[in-house]
């Protein structure tokens, strides 16, 4: 009789589980399609011609490079020719081992520039500060290798503006994305960080920095992270902006106050998800001293970067990503369910816990066990065939949805058979695909409950920029 009360308390449980887990993104579907909906109707201003007053707060654009020498000098060129007032751009060569720094002398014409640099957050030593002659407003800082998080603090300690723009190296962005992500930031005082939109450049011409033609990439596991931005950008941000409870925004393309971000501590370093602790941090801190702000999320696609096409590298960014996203988490347990913790506190924490720290345990283990006890007879096919329905079927649904939002909001992907590729794997990735991630973020999981040590991680690339003419 036990052994019955069990395998029916589990099975009730993985049911419910998947019910609340395709439930509440469900909910963030909804909420994502009333914000785009407004969102639409503000663009149509947008598309008018701009002129900037001259009152906008400048921005510095902070660069960290490690070994980027394929795809820093385009990187840059598109970003000094981004349509927007008064900004900078710091590239901050964390000693990397190729060329990235001989490619930047080489591309910018830099020369050693002596200058003041106020060390406001510790980082490892700096051993010089360029300037480039052909580019007033673009500077380089070679320091010791200390990654991500300290190449980022560097950049803020030489950072002039105040707003910086984290920015990855091997990201272009459009002309006009830093008006687009820093236009929050003029309309409402109480903004303290926005993020946006990062789409697959894998497929897309590229040339000389700049995006020349949108495309898909024909490996398929490029493909698939295709999709799975769609679906994370679109519904799932948006959604948690919409409620003021983001807490994540893409270390690829985002902007923070630089006061903000000094009184917290910076970036910290002996965490792999930089970017996420930052933001949760953030949110304690401000709560915790009652000081009102909002972290916005812009849904334009303001952002194109290259992603993995290979086995080995997406793993290993997908169990850094689910480490960094567990010290995030274990490093904040004050802010859930904090009297002052609102939104942040009481809907986006406990759901991130509950769905994305501990989701790959459930789900696995409901994969698992629902097989298993279907094939012993232990449950009836009726109670199978409804959790196929909810952990497959749903997901299928979730990932369309995605898909739908994509084409009635910004229509990226202009053809016909464009869509009917991504519509292909919107089935595909809910039979292999989703498992495979699951079991990648459980490593992640494992490493971190282990405390096995990790790294910022090295990304094949293969460069998706071609010179112009």
């Amino acid at each position: 009789m036990s052994e019955h009360i069990l395998v029916d308390f589990l099975t009730w449980f993985i049911l419910c589980y998947f019910v609340a887990l395709n439930g509440g993104y469900l909910l963030l579907n909804l909420v994502s399609i009333v914000a785009l909906h407004r969102n639409t109707q503000e663009r149509l201003l947008n598309d008018l011609p701009q002129v900037f007053s001259g009152l906008e707060p400048a921005i510095s654009i902070l660069v960290p490079a490690y070994n980027e020498e394929t795809t820093i000098a385009p990187a840059i060129r598109s970003m000094l020719q981004l349509s927007y007032s008064e900004f900078e751009i710091i590239v901050v060569n964390d000693g990397s081992k190729d060329g990235t720094l001989e490619v930047l002398k080489k591309e910018f014409g830099l020369l050693p520039f002596p200058e003041a640099y106020r060390v406001q957050l510790a980082t490892q030593p700096i051993r010089g500060i360029y300037r480039s002659t052909r580019h007033p407003n673009l500077r380089v800082i070679d320091k010791d290798n200390g990654g991500k998080a300290d190449s980022l603090n560097a950049g803020i300690n030489a950072a002039r503006f105040p707003l910086f723009c984290g920015v990855d190296a091997d990201s272009i962005l459009q002309r006009d994305s830093l008006q687009r992500v820093a236009k929050p930031f003029l309309s409402d005082p109480l903004i303290v960080a926005t993020g946006g939109t990062i789409r697959v450049a894998n497929g897309c011409d590229i040339s000389d920095g700049f995006l020349t033609r949108v495309g898909l990439p024909r490996n398929g596991w490029a493909l698939f992270q295709v999709v799975e931005y769609l679906r994370a950008f679109l519904f799932g941000r948006l959604g948690w902006s919409s409620m003021q409870a983001m807490l994540i925004i893409s270390g690829a393309f985002g902007l923070f106050k630089t006061a903000v971000v000094i009184q917290v501590g910076g970036y910290r370093t002996n965490t792999i998800g930089e970017d996420m602790e930052l933001v949760v941090r953030m949110h304690h801190h401000l709560r915790n001293a009652g000081i009102a702000y909002k972290v916005e999320f812009v849904p334009d696609p303001v952002c194109w970067t290259e992603v993995p096409e290979d086995h080995k590298t997406l793993k290993n960014q997908r169990v850094r990503w689910q480490r960094g996203l567990s010290e995030s988490l274990s490093s904040h347990w004050g802010l859930m369910f904090n009297r002052r913790g609102g939104p942040p506190g009481w809907l986006a924490f406990p759901f991130m816990v509950a769905f994305e720290w501990l989701g790959p345990v459930v789900e696995l283990g409901g994969y698992l066990f629902m097989a298993f006890a279907f094939w012993w007879g232990w449950i009836s096919w009726e109670a199978f065939a409804i959790f196929l329905f909810l952990a497959i079927g749903l997901g299928i649904l979730l990932s369309a949805s995605g898909l739908l939002l994509e084409e009635m909001s910004f229509h990226i992907y202009p053809k016909a058979k464009h869509l009917a590729v991504l519509a292909l794997f919107v089935v595909l990735e809910n039979f292999g695909y989703r498992q495979l991630s699951a079991w990648w973020r459980l490593i992640g999981l494992w490493r971190w409950i282990f405390q096995r040590e990790g790294t910022w991680g090295t990304m094949k690339r293969k460069g998706v920029s071609k010179p112009g003419a």
